[in-house]
């Protein structure tokens, strides 16, 4: 192969970066996100100076400048990194204080801290993040420890005359702050405030248009998140987080992408890699396409790149409903008592339900139902909600499924209202091991799934084998139930499951 002059290598760049920018300005944008392996202070309750914390928070903002670098120079516009990733967790209040940079309110100063150090005290980590921006010309979003001073006039002002918030903190390209979030909904965060008002915070793009901020809890609630969506009609979110993930419902990959889904947008999500704490799972998902990292194998952190549509795109087979009865219960008759639903087929009878039995699963006390035979149609019902399932499986293992409901408060680590209809494997075929966590599964089946929900907020999981993620073939709302099917699975099933907020009832 010839030799290729330097002016022609120089050329080669430019056409490449052209034809980058053109593909962006057809309707593709470039995000990152990055999960983060934290280095945390062994002694988190520990009173140290804020020279000593400075020390712990730059390891890991070293690391955050190699991942921009390397975002960077992958095309990256924008990239998000987790919740609690530069100062740890599980601080006192009292220890948390040499962490905290002082922020000023975006919307009242222009600042760019990296070129005006010099205007606050307390603000070396923002300094820091700043300058990675302007350096790299990467929009950066990342979440910190912020305090600010309050007077006791303030009703809601703190004892010790200061408010500690969680916030996101949004740069731009040129290394300017130009938003901040203050998480709203806290989980068991006893070193940080709620926040006097609900922030709502959108930031502006010159490749995406908006974006919406959010972290952790917050998914889980109208306010601010699902609000926020709605009112600003928004297609990008951010949305740095901290999770620990529970199976069989509330792994972090299968509810990012459920979340993704469910408004149809596209979402960054970025969480801690902490496998001994049970914390993995990040990802870009689009409404259709999902790029993840799930990993409880090693210690180490996962930048994720990727291109993705400006308007999501869910691509579902609408045809994919005929291929099923119009009625998962076309061939039974059903009737509730107690609050449970006892079906017989509606030609013989002879054939008698499965039996119904109670289980514990995500601390809620579910309803279920096994899947007995090769194919079927069943119903369970609990309190006002009715799910049904026709199935079909691809082949018959030992390998016990049920299927669950719950329509109840849920009360153990937060409080708020659920209701969902869950196919779940058990842990083994004692009925007692269903809602157990399982993250390996053989067998495939081809299933409907519907409910009647009292809410418009429904959430499609699909997690297979492996904690690996699939779409559903059809979603969608029939009269007044959400309907999701799935033919031609390509690995075992964990959960499929509808998962209703009734946020009206929290």
């Amino acid at each position: 192969m010839a030799d290729i002059p330097v002016g022609s290598c120089c050329m080669l760049v430019l056409v490449c970066f052209q034809v980058l920018s053109a593909d962006v300005h057809r309707g593709h944008y470039i995000a990152a996100v990055y999960e983060h392996h934290v280095i945390l202070n062994p002694n988190p309750a520990a009173i140290t100076s804020r020279r000593s914390a400075l020390q712990l928070m730059n390891r890991n903002l070293d690391i955050y400048e190699e991942q921009v670098i390397a975002a960077v120079k992958q095309g990256a516009q924008i990239i998000v990194f987790p919740e609690d990733g530069i100062q740890g967790f599980n601080f006192t209040r009292t220890s948390i204080y040499p962490y905290l940079d002082f922020i000023p309110y975006p919307d009242s100063v222009t600042w760019n801290p990296c070129k005006e150090e010099y205007l606050f005290n307390d603000t070396e980590v923002l300094h820091r993040l700043s300058c990675m921006a302007l350096k790299n010309q990467v929009f950066l979003v990342v979440n910190l420890g912020t305090k600010q001073p309050c007077n006791h006039s303030d009703r809601h002002c703190p004892p010790d005359g200061r408010y500690h918030f969680n916030t996101n903190v949004v740069f731009s390209d040129s290394g300017t702050l130009i938003a901040r979030y203050r998480k709203q909904n806290l989980y068991f965060e006893r070193a940080f405030d709620t926040p006097p008002e609900v922030d709502y915070t959108v930031f502006n793009t010159p490749f995406a248009g908006k974006f919406g901020v959010f972290t952790c809890f917050d998914i889980l609630f109208y306010e601010p998140t699902v609000k926020l969506i709605k009112e600003h009609n928004l297609k990008q979110a951010v949305y740095p987080t901290a999770w620990m993930n529970q199976l069989p419902l509330l792994s972090a990959v299968e509810f990012q992408q459920a979340f993704a889904v469910a408004f149809n947008i596209n979402l960054l999500a970025a969480n801690i890699h902490r496998p001994d704490l049970g914390m993995t799972g990040s990802g870009i998902y689009t409404a259709s396409e999902s790029f993840i990292y799930y990993n409880m194998e090693d210690d180490k952190g996962k930048l994720i790149v990727a291109k993705i549509p400006i308007t999501p795109r869910r691509e579902t087979n609408n045809n994919m409903h005929t291929s099923f009865s119009n009625s998962p219960m076309d061939h039974q008759i059903c009737r509730k008592e107690d609050q449970e639903a006892h079906c017989e087929k509606a030609e013989t009878g002879a054939q008698e339900a499965p039996p119904i039995f109670h289980g514990e699963m995500m601390y809620d006390n579910f309803t279920f139902m096994p899947i007995m035979e090769a194919e079927g149609e069943i119903q369970v019902c609990s309190n006002t909600l009715c799910c049904s399932l026709s199935y079909q499986r691809l082949f018959v293992s030992k390998e016990l499924y049920a299927l669950g409901v719950f329509d109840g408060l849920h009360t153990v680590h937060g409080t708020y209202y659920v209701q969902a209809c869950a196919l779940v494997k058990c842990g083994t075929l004692d009925y007692t091991s269903c809602g157990q966590e399982v993250t390996k599964a053989t067998e495939r089946i081809d299933f409907q799934l519907q409910g009647n929900f009292s809410t418009a907020f429904v959430f499609p999981l699909l997690l297979k084998s492996g904690i690996t993620l699939d779409f559903a073939d059809y979603l969608g709302w029939e009269k007044n139930h959400y309907v999701m099917q799935k033919k031609g699975a390509s690995s075992g099933l964990i959960t499929a499951g509808l998962y209703g907020r009734w946020y009206e009832k929290d």
